[in-house]
């Protein structure tokens, strides 16, 4: 009955948005991220992996978007600290239907981390067997443990088989009908995997026909709707100092050739990005090298979206896969991020990720990276529905001289 009268309200609130055209209302300005030595104890969350690699970080809740990171610093073992991101949360869930509507802003409009509404989710020991519970007014809201990893290399040189280990940091939200897992993995080797998965209950939004859904009711009787789940992750990067980071994008052409190029475009100023087959990009800091006299950088591998595209003038955000923008502490969503809602602060401030990409020369630079999934329902989808993942990665990339372990 919950799930029904909350999903029925936030029907109410789309519609709302559909009629007026402008973004869900934002919460109040998040707090900026403090740096680790700042950040209270109970927040702190700091593990050393079993092979010696290190992670440390700061967390908090933000009504908006949930749990925030803040002051990610990745230690190799034997290695120096590299601070990875200054901040790095959800931006957006944005979930509209094949029909046309409803169409929802799950962050802007509702909010993954508001408490008195019910969405930021309570978690017990049993979720969490393995690691510490995290509390936020009170209440436990996050999960910090160490998983295993299989398979972290098999080397005849090495003779055997390594099994690494990810620190794995999540928390859930109940949104209407879904329960959104957001989960990040803090892996030895330095990698980060952000990922949400969508499980809870499937939408009871029906057809009479298949025009936009799939068959679910007995004897073809009812089809549940398909839609789209374009999710947005906000990457403040800060590779080993925020000065000194630039962005850069790699392509290799080539395709029914045996000889390929690399090319390398320094992107100078803010850019809105698509995926492509053979491109990367990467945030470096010239200024900072490993032990080989290379620059530490953190490629961004983001190849597993259907590449949502929504409808012009009212959907744009939606337009490309990777955004990278100069940072303003205002531009804290992809969309409703309505510009009086963070005070004078954000005069200004525009309401979307592509309205934030203005020419800005890119000196430390914030990724916007969306992934979209869409899901049409099956039979297995009722009851309780199965996890669906969506995510992408953050490899670290000549951070370290070598792989080698003692």
């Amino acid at each position: 009955m919950f799930r029904v009268l909350w999903r029925a309200r936030v029907l109410v609130a789309a519609a709302v948005l559909l009629v007026a055209g402008t973004p869900g209302p934002a919460s109040a300005a998040p707090r900026e991220p403090s740096a680790t030595a700042d950040c209270p104890a109970a927040n702190r969350i700091d593990k050393t992996l079993k092979n010696g690699a290190r992670w440390r970080m700061c967390w908090d809740v933000d009504r908006n978007t949930g749990v925030v990171l803040s002051d990610v610093t990745y230690t190799p073992l034997r290695g120096t600290p590299t601070r990875v991101l200054k901040s790095a949360s959800l931006a957006e869930v944005h979930v509209p239907y094949d029909s046309g509507e409803p169409r929802f802003y799950d962050v802007s409009a509702i909010g993954f981390g508001d408490l008195e509404q019910g969405t930021l989710t309570q978690l017990t020991k049993k979720d969490c067997p393995a690691g510490r519970l995290g509390s936020f007014r009170g209440t436990a809201v996050l999960c910090s443990e160490e998983q295993p990893r299989p398979f972290a290399y098999k080397s005849a040189v090495e003779k055997g088989v390594l099994h690494g280990s990810d620190l794995t940091v999540f928390s859930v939200s109940e949104i209407g009908w879904y329960d959104y897992i957001i989960e990040w993995h803090f892996a030895d080797d330095g990698s980060i995997t952000p990922r949400a998965g969508a499980t809870g209950s499937l939408s009871p939004f029906q057809f009479a026909d298949a025009t936009g859904g799939w068959p679910t009711g007995v004897g073809s009787t009812r089809f549940s709707e398909n839609h789209s789940h374009n999710i947005f992750w906000r990457m403040d990067f800060d590779v080993d100092g925020e000065k000194k980071n630039a962005v850069e994008q790699y392509d290799f052409p080539g395709s029914g050739t045996a000889k390929r190029t690399t090319k390398r475009t320094v992107l100078s100023r803010e850019t809105a990005a698509d995926i492509a087959p053979s491109r990367f990009w990467r945030v470096v800091n010239r200024a900072a090298e490993n032990a080989d006299g290379h620059p530490k950088s953190w490629e961004i591998d983001n190849h597993e979206s259907d590449q949502y595209r929504g409808p012009d003038h009212t959907e744009d955000f939606t337009h490309h896969d990777m955004y990278f923008t100069q940072y303003r502490t205002c531009e804290r969503l992809a969309y409703g991020n309505k510009a009086n809602a963070y005070g004078t602060a954000a005069s200004g401030c525009a309401p979307s990720v592509d309205k934030y990409v203005n020419g800005e020369k890119l000196t430390d630079p914030v990724a916007w990276v969306s992934v979209d999934f869409h899901h049409v329902p099956r039979d297995e989808d009722e009851d309780p529905m199965p996890t669906h993942w969506q995510g992408f990665r953050i490899v670290p990339r000549d951070v370290t001289a070598t792989s080698r372990l003692p």
